[in-house]
């Protein structure tokens, strides 16, 4: 079970990349999953959860004002970012509220591995993502609504309630079991990265085949997309913490924050609330912010 975890996990760039591709060229076989993508990522939340306990939330007090800075601009450059690249690029509104679901949703738990490969504050890189994450029930419908209601209708209410399912509901859960059994499920909760990195590329797979078609036609301009957005994400928000004066370890974190997002949450509404098209950018932006990751972190770990 150890080697094969060790693979799954260490490997788990080469499985999307892999998966992506078979998908697109398999897609009958592939986009069956896409119904099942909430499910999905209430498992990755799960396991997230499972990783936690409630002393954790102690630390968040500890560092309110780096703490307040990662959430403002996570919530502020990242949609504000996918905006206005959607009048740039002047994509067609499923393709727009897509993008904006990606800059909307909270940051990823894949920016936690990446701050600590970076040589950032680790500590800090959870406590954004936790809060992040708790914000979003509010934030992510309403900023959704702001940026795309002109364009297209946006159910909050209901865009609420999935985030609370999908993302609150199974971390809660997950925090609970842990906080009960404790060292009686120590052996579980060492292969749960493995089981996310599995839910993970299910859910590229299955939107990758959904939108094989759509990609022959807007792939490249939507990959485009997906990059400048987190690349912009990435800089601004380094450039927003040195603006802070935040140490250099600091700035790192909230930059990674920034940049690396919940995709799989973009992924999710996107395909309960809207077509099957707008969930092309998160799936995209899932792989590309994983190379993007392991590109700074390698730079980072060695200046």
């Amino acid at each position: 079970m150890t080697n094969l975890t060790h693979i799954i996990e260490k490997y788990f760039l080469v499985w999307i990349v892999v998966f992506s591709l078979c998908g697109y060229h398999f897609p009958a076989l592939f986009k069956g999953l896409a119904a099942y993508i909430p499910l999905f990522l209430g498992i990755i939340m799960f396991g997230m959860g499972m990783t936690l306990e409630f002393t954790d939330f102690i630390h968040i007090a500890k560092i309110p004002g780096a703490l307040i800075a990662g959430v403002i601009g996570q919530f502020i450059i990242m949609p504000f970012v996918a905006y206005l690249l959607c009048l740039v690029f002047q994509l067609p509104p499923m393709l727009a509220i897509g993008v904006i679901l990606v800059g909307t949703c909270p940051g990823g738990t894949a920016s936690n591995v990446v701050t600590y490969l970076s040589k950032g504050d680790v500590a800090l890189s959870v406590a954004l993502t936790i809060t992040t994450t708790l914000v979003s029930p509010l934030a992510t419908p309403l900023l959704t609504y702001l940026y795309a209601g002109t364009w297209i209708h946006v159910p909050v209410i209901p865009m609420l309630v999935s985030i609370l399912q999908v993302i609150i509901i199974p971390i809660i859960l997950g925090i609970t079991i842990r906080s009960v059994f404790k060292e009686k499920i120590k052996t579980v909760i060492t292969i749960l990265p493995s089981v996310s990195v599995v839910a993970i590329v299910t859910i590229v797979a299955g939107i990758t085949a959904a939108n094989a078609l759509a990609l022959k036609t807007v792939g490249l301009l939507v990959i485009g997309v997906v990059m400048v957005h987190n690349v912009l994400g990435l800089i601004m928000g380094y450039l927003a913490s040195w603006l802070f004066g935040f140490d250099e370890k600091i700035r790192r974190t909230i930059a990674i924050e920034v940049g690396m997002q919940n995709s799989g949450l973009a992924v999710s509404l996107a395909v309960i609330h809207f077509e099957a098209i707008s969930a092309l950018p998160g799936a995209l932006f899932s792989i590309w912010h994983n190379i993007s990751g392991s590109l700074i972190a390698w730079w980072w770990r060695r200046h």
